[in-house]
């Protein structure tokens, strides 16, 4: 984790009392329910309780230190516990496995990061919808292979980002349900020596659903999926990063980043105004999407577990959460204060001599008659004069003076098909099935 690229909240979320906390919890909301099943004492369950209560600060540094003798990150903590709880935490972990502890605990940490990345997803798709509608209807060039093809609306062009993202939305909410199990079953997954109501009362307790079977590990395809939602997350705001970026190149410059007040662009150019978020951006959905190989490859552990896959996820539980929050953030950033620049939209889509309307002219020939390639050819020739004089010629007006064509459509005809407004006349279609 960087710092410059995270945000409080989430990561909290996995600062090491944070996660010892958690596992307080699990160990006693199991010896309850063991108490209450008269396994241990209730007495047991009560210490803990009664201690939890004080709000006792957990001393990260201790739990450290006893881990340096035992090797063993669980067992130290168990000890640090019991040196505060006393005798009656002898009762604590009764039937249970180191992974019990650390398998639940990061599906906790997970759902709770969840939760924020959903926020983030909400803020992002709010700031999105509000631009779109503001420019529904400016008109902007579409672009295939970077070159001029037919008329759009800035307003379209977010307006597909925004389904991208509540699709993105729709898949972390299905990955969030997947990774938010629970187990507590025991040292190879039969709870011969703890009781599957232990398991299901702490998974209601922390809110989450019991695992229908484990080995001794909760199964690494659910960890999979969710790192493979987290790096198509990443991948859509990449999208976007990289057409703003496009966007806001000096030969197109229909829509930039806010340049603030005092901000400096090049240490060596003062009139530089780069796309310095969008290009972070980019970065960071490399480093979120690089969690989903190394997840992929946790899900062949061993027989009924193995610990090949513990340390990739102390990196990639907090780095790909981390940083997909701060991502998200900063593309809602971007997307609020936006400068976006109709005249030069029009300019650019202009600057061709009317090339894009080429399509509506074929079609109007087919229709009078000539064949598809007769047509094609007829539009073609007169639009590479226009293509090699660099816009300086008129399609139409060439058009008109081309006999070929004038046998097949009248001045009037042709004039009717560069209406640009012909263009977006499902503008309110598309735009109903986006956000209605």
């Amino acid at each position: 984790m960087v710092p410059r690229y995270a945000r409080p909240a989430m990561t909290a979320l996995w600062e090491p009392e944070a996660k010892y906390r958690i596992w307080f919890e699990i160990e006693a909301h199991a010896t309850q329910k063991l108490a209450d099943l008269g396994v241990v004492p209730q007495s047991a369950a009560k210490a803990l309780w009664d201690w939890w209560a004080t709000d006792p600060k957990i001393d990260v540094e201790a739990i450290d230190a006893i881990e340096a003798v035992t090797k063993h990150d669980v067992i130290a903590f168990l000890d640090w516990v019991a040196r505060e709880v006393g005798e009656e935490a002898r009762f604590m972990h009764q039937g249970m496995t180191s992974s019990d502890v650390l398998d639940t605990t990061l599906s906790v940490q997970l759902a709770r990061a969840s939760d924020i990345l959903l926020a983030d997803l909400d803020a992002l798709l709010a700031a999105i919808r509000t631009r779109a509608e503001e420019h529904k209807y400016t008109p902007t060039i579409g672009r295939s292979h970077g070159i001029h093809a037919e008329p759009v609306t800035f307003g379209l062009k977010l307006a597909e980002a925004y389904a991208e993202f509540s699709r993105c939305r729709t898949r972390l909410v299905a990955a969030r349900a997947e990774i938010a199990t629970c187990a507590i079953s025991g040292a190879v997954g039969t709870f011969a020596n703890v009781d599957p109501a232990v398991e299901a009362y702490v998974a209601e307790q922390l809110g989450l659903e019991i695992e229908p079977v484990s080995t001794q590990v909760i199964p690494r395809d659910r960890h999979a999926m969710y790192f493979a939602t987290l790096g198509v997350i990443a991948s859509s705001i990449e999208r976007l990063a990289t057409e703003i970026r496009h966007l806001q190149r000096t030969e197109v410059l229909e829509a930039e980043e806010y340049f603030s007040p005092g901000q400096k662009g090049s240490s060596a150019m003062p009139h530089k105004r780069n796309p310095v978020l969008t290009e972070n951006l980019t970065g960071l959905a490399r480093v979120v999407r690089s969690a989903v190989t190394p997840a992929l490859e946790n899900v062949a552990l061993w027989h009924e577990r193995d610990i090949s896959h513990s340390s990739v996820e102390r990196y990639i539980g907090p780095d790909a959460t981390i940083t997909l929050d701060f991502a998200l953030a900063r593309l809602t950033g971007v997307v609020e204060k936006l400068l976006v620049y109709p005249e030069r939209m029009a300019k650019n889509m202009n600057r061709m001599g009317g090339l894009i309307h080429s399509q509506r002219v074929l079609l109007a020939l087919t229709q009078a008659g000539l064949t598809r390639d007769e047509s094609y050819r007829l539009v073609q020739r007169n639009a590479m004069k226009v293509w090699e004089s660099d816009g300086a010629l008129s399609l139409l007006d060439l058009l008109k003076a081309d006999p070929d064509v004038t046998a097949a459509l009248s001045p009037a005809q042709l004039e009717e098909k560069f209406d640009l407004g012909y263009h977006f006349k499902h503008v309110d279609t598309i735009f109903a099935r986006v956000f209605g």
